[in-house]
């Protein structure tokens, strides 16, 4: 892996963990009252807005889609967050704890990506970013489909799996994005 994309990796990473925390200031740790299943189906609404702004070729919210993205990595964290915290009724947590557990996922899905990068050779880097929401999207039909069969699965992989592949895949969608930026480019995906 190129320390590029660590570089930029890590970039996008800390605007994604910067919201996180802001709204955490702003709600606390309200999110935890919601089950996988909900934060699931928070990350499908954000994929498939992406999706339909992306179809249409504009969006009368305007605000890109580059938040959508960044909401997806949020949620995804927020889920591997409440999969670890599942006994836990306590809805608030504090913010160094929240901090730390934050950072653990996203620790796992930067060595994830790294071990992923170098086995399929920054494949991503060649990717629409039309095709990265359409992972994520499958994703989570995966997701809901083993969070409807009560997490049993004969042969796939589980819902960590997938929540970690989607927060890899959105931050890829935000480098694109921002090198798209950089050139002048104006997409909508």
């Amino acid at each position: 892996m190129s320390q590029e994309t660590s570089k930029q990796y890590h970039a996008a990473l800390d605007e994604c963990k910067s919201v996180f925390f802001d709204k955490m200031r702003d709600y606390g740790t309200a999110w935890r009252i919601l089950r996988t299943s909900s934060l699931t189906d928070q990350i499908f609404i954000k994929a498939n807005r992406i999706r339909t702004v992306q179809e249409l070729k504009k969006s009368r919210v305007n605000e890109g889609i580059k938040p959508e993205f960044i909401g997806i990595v949020n949620y995804c964290i927020m889920a591997l967050i409440q999969l670890e915290l599942i006994d836990d009724d306590d809805l608030n947590l504090e913010y160094d704890w929240a901090r730390a557990l934050y950072e653990k996922y996203a620790d796992e899905a930067f060595s994830l990506m790294e071990n992923k990068n170098h086995d399929y050779g920054e494949a991503w880097r060649d990717m629409r970013i039309s095709s990265l929401t359409d992972l994520i999207l499958m994703k989570l039909l995966r997701v809901k489909q083993i969070e409807d069969n009560q997490g049993e699965t004969l042969v796939s992989e589980g819902i960590d799996a997938n929540y970690y592949d989607m927060i890899n895949y959105a931050i890829f969608a935000l480098i694109l994005l921002g090198e798209k930026e950089k050139t002048g480019i104006k997409t909508l995906g």
